[in-house]
């Protein structure tokens, strides 16, 4: 899913003419000031307690959820925070556009002239006076380009896809996340930032799941490394892998995050509460 978030003035129309030109299944995400019961329209609620709505009467969205101003996404049920959003999402969604609601790693669109770059998370990718200043084209052109929101779930859902799914018997998963501290003595970690050789890695990963999905009774290999910053606590890096039984599988997922992280350009750099140092540099 490729997320984009708009912030300022009129960002709500931007989001519907962005909607109307969006090629893909897209979910528009609105914030609202009100209190935590207003502000939803439509009764459907996914498994992990969303707001939703279908065929949204705001925009032409897919789908349609609203955050109260205390950060819960409201309804018959809530989830806690943008983030939750984002994952639950993903799978079933192509885009993602936030209207007034931003966060790391979601390029952000500035509208007027009272939003300001320090205000929001997300890395700024346009600016502009007003909505009809934006240029669609362009614009589009930024959010396809842009590192998708990928997610374990969503990988797993490719994977059961593979044509020989029916011969498989297992999927298992691996989770990198980022440690906030090795013992409970250490500096803790706030945050990683996670830089990539462009086209090289991409083109590696690429190379290792053909070359694993090779083996003998595996079917299907996806794995995906997120870049940009990353804080204590959050996920980094998902491996999965389908298989006719487990111990294909694990073998599989344990070859795959030691080669991915052996093999891939992929630099960290890591900040403490003490001090900011590239990890390669120390290794």
């Amino acid at each position: 899913m490729q997320p984009i978030a708009i912030v300022g003035a009129s960002a709500a129309d931007l989001a519907a003419r962005l909607v109307d030109r969006l090629d893909g299944r897209t979910a528009v995400v609105n914030r609202t000031e009100g209190s935590s019961d207003e502000g939803v329209r439509g009764d459907d609620i996914t498994d992990g307690g969303v707001a939703v709505e279908t065929s949204a009467d705001r925009t032409d969205a897919d789908t349609e959820v609203t955050l109260a101003a205390d950060g819960e996404w409201i309804g018959r049920g809530h989830v806690d925070g943008f983030d939750e959003v984002l994952d639950g999402l993903a799978p079933d969604h192509d885009y993602l556009v936030a209207v007034d609601g931003s966060r790391l790693r979601v390029p952000t669109i500035l509208i007027g002239a009272d939003a300001e770059a320090d205000d929001v998370p997300g890395p700024v990718v346009a600016t502009a006076k007003t909505a009809a200043d934006v240029d669609l084209d362009g614009l589009i052109a930024e959010i396809d380009a842009a590192e998708p929101w990928i997610t374990r779930e969503a990988l797993v859902r490719r994977v059961e896809s593979a044509a020989d799914a029916d011969r498989a018997g297992a999927i298992a998963t691996f989770t990198g996340r980022v440690r906030a501290r090795d013992a409970p003595g250490d500096d803790r970690t706030t945050h990683l930032a996670f830089e990539k050789y462009e086209g090289v890695a991409a083109e590696r990963m690429a190379a290792i799941e053909d070359e694993l999905t090779e083996r003998d009774g595996v079917f299907d290999v996806r794995m995906h490394h997120r870049t940009g910053v990353i804080e204590a606590g959050e996920d980094i890096v998902f491996v999965v892998v389908l298989a006719g039984h487990r111990g294909e599988a694990f073998r599989t997922v344990e070859d795959g995050i030691d080669r991915l992280k052996d093999e891939v350009p992929i630099f960290k750099k890591e900040t403490t509460e003490a001090e900011e140092f590239w990890v390669h540099r120390r290794d």
